[in-house]
């Protein structure tokens, strides 16, 4: 079959979890045949047992505001050479 799009390109077909999918090589257009679509969607919408489930991460600790780190000495501004 020919790609509707192209005019010269040939569809080529591959085959996803048991539903025919018509693809064109050159532009990347997806062709499906009636019905397959709503296969795809029902097959979206089921839960996936399969999948685990990801770890939570530890929840982060806020920094205390008043951290007793020693920060450096603070840079001076050009406004301090200005006024005492």
């Amino acid at each position: 079959m020919k790609c509707p799009v192209c005019k010269d390109a040939n569809l080529a077909m591959t085959d996803r979890q048991g539903i025919e999918i018509d693809y064109c090589p050159e532009c990347r257009g997806v062709w499906l045949d009636r019905g397959e679509l709503d296969k795809l969607i029902e097959r979206a919408e089921r839960p996936r047992n399969d999948v685990p489930e990801r770890p939570r991460e530890p929840a982060r600790q806020e920094r205390p505001y008043h951290d007793d780190q020693y920060r450096g000495k603070p840079r001076k501004s050009f406004l301090s050479e200005l006024f005492d």
